[in-house]
């Protein structure tokens, strides 16, 4: 049963992000899209999506009959520089015209959480990522991003109402941190989850879906491709993510350059979400083998298409992979491991995994997502902060 409601959710837009201000179309992540997707079917709710820019944008006032879309501009100075009081300033004035029923705050290293801790209304927010364990990782030092992301965790989390997990491993990372807690695992675009409409066979591919960075470690499978060209094996690893102008991601695009002429390894861009599917219907299957992962929405995505599945034996990954069909993990220095199941499986003739689909469907469908938050609004709504 939905009970009406008003929802104020605060995302960042990916064109923000990226510096693309001239698009007029707001780009987010899975899980917002996901509500956005489930909120669109449910007349009840009200959302309003809410998000900061460095430049002023071109952006449409409803993303649906029921969602507003708000993008406030918000001068650099009012960012990380000043822990994002500008932006806290604008969308506190932007709530007092709203007057939501809560507030909810996506991500935790940016404006989302401090903007939801500081809004003057009931607030939940959610953690895709952990910034106290990805300054440990990283070894961040004083004053990095890392490092002021961490001190501010530490601060806003027992400040909320309560902290939405991604996965079990998420939450375990904020136990005794934050007031409460709820399990949730991200919604999916509704998009990946439609039937599949291929007329040809899959290739001998495996789709490799993340931002270039050391973290997702596409350098270290292009080592993979070159061992698995070495034992004469035909196969082509596909490369999806955005490539910055850091170190790494130069270091990425210097190295395919040799694999590609070879056949053996390409690298595809930033495809559109139903780009995305084509790919991943193409290929057969799909690598994903980070440090560390919170969650990893795109591994949902993968199964989602029914694509073999090889992926590191870590934080939310493993939790997506239960009982699904033929998935393959490994530990995150196994690449031996890695490298040798890819072989036995490319020599089998790179069959899928049929099966996967239904699963996430069941798990992950927009709707069900929704639903498992309004469980959490109504309780933050009713329960009055101690």
């Amino acid at each position: 049963m939905v009970f009406k409601v008003k929802i104020a959710l605060i995302s960042i837009d990916n064109r923000q992000n990226e510096r693309t201000y001239r698009e007029t179309t707001p780009r987010f992540g899975t899980g917002v899209d996901s509500i956005i997707d489930g909120v669109s079917a449910m007349p009840e709710l009200t959302l309003h999506v809410v998000s900061c820019t460095q430049q002023p944008m071109q952006s449409p006032e409803k993303l649906a009959p029921n969602i507003w879309f708000h993008c406030l501009h918000v001068p650099k100075f009012g960012w990380m520089r000043t822990l994002y009081q500008g932006c806290v300033r604008a969308m506190r004035k932007k709530f007092r015209e709203i007057q939501p029923d809560v507030v909810y705050g996506v991500g935790m290293e940016r404006e989302g959480a401090v903007g939801a801790v500081f809004s003057g209304f009931p607030n939940v927010v959610a953690m895709a990522g952990n910034m106290t364990e990805q300054a440990r990782l990283v070894r961040a030092g004083p004053g990095s991003f890392f490092w002021l992301a961490a001190k501010m965790e530490k601060f806003l989390l027992p400040r909320t109402g309560g902290v939405i997990c991604n996965s079990r491993y998420m939450q375990r990372l904020v136990e005794g941190r934050a007031r409460r807690s709820w399990l949730i695992y991200p919604g999916m675009r509704g998009v990946f989850l439609m039937p599949s409409v291929r007329t040809s066979p899959r290739e001998r591919a495996l789709v490799i879906a993340g931002v270039i960075s050391a973290r997702k470690r596409q350098v270290e499978l292009l080592n993979v491709a070159e061992e698995l060209r070495r034992r004469g094996m035909k196969f082509e690893f596909r490369f999806v993510g955005l490539a910055s102008g850091e170190p790494y991601s130069k270091e990425f695009l210097y190295r395919i350059k040799p694999l590609e002429a070879s056949g053996c390894a390409r690298y595809l861009g930033m495809p559109t979400h139903a780009e995305m599917v084509h790919i991943f219907d193409a290929a057969s299957g799909m690598i994903h083998f980070p440090t560390e992962e919170a969650f990893g929405s795109v591994v949902a995505e993968g199964f989602a298409r029914d694509l073999k599945f090889f992926g590191a034996r870590t934080g939310g990954i493993v939790e997506i992979a239960d009982g699904t069909v033929d998935a393959e993990l490994f530990g995150t220095d196994d690449w031996a491991g890695l490298t040798g199941s890819i072989a036995a499986w490319i020599a089998k003739g790179c069959p899928s995994a049929p099966g996967n689909a239904a699963i996430m469907a069941q798990r992950y469908s927009p709707q069900n997502y929704v639903q498992q938050h309004l469980q959490v609004f109504q309780e933050v709504i009713r329960k009055p902060k101690n």
